[in-house]
């Protein structure tokens, strides 16, 4: 079982910035690819960001490419989110995922094995 934890959520005033960090411990292993999804109240969990662990690729949404930036420190199994410019439209629930096979769907949910428990992300206007 791969257990993931959050930190680095919080409140921050809009055009602000947020760096979340995700750490796999627990029968961790080399993922194909790590990434964060965002649940706002009332709406569906949708992709954010995407990590390919090997070579680095990365991929996010058309809306958030720029603002958003993720990372990863291989010998320590942790991906970052990088948020500058936040929007209050940025609030929701962040939560981290892990892709412990090959996958094409690295956007969608039926990507990722394990999720992090989440992390709120407040924007206020």
């Amino acid at each position: 079982q791969v257990h993931l934890v959050e930190s680095g959520g919080g409140l921050v005033q809009a055009g602000g910035s947020l760096r979340l960090s995700c750490t796999a411990s627990g029968r961790a292993f080399t993922p194909y690819f790590m990434g964060w999804f965002r649940q706002a109240p009332g709406k569906e969990r949708e992709f954010v960001a995407a990590i390919r662990w090997s070579g680095g690729d990365t991929y996010y949404t058309d809306s958030d490419e720029g603002r958003f930036s993720i990372s990863r420190d291989s010998a320590n199994l942790s991906v970052y989110l990088q948020m500058n410019s936040l929007k209050p439209e940025d609030t929701a629930v962040y939560y981290c995922t892990f892709a412990g096979k090959p996958t094409y769907y690295y956007r969608s949910d039926e990507g990722y094995d394990y999720w992090g428990q989440g992390t709120q992300v407040t924007v206020s206007s």
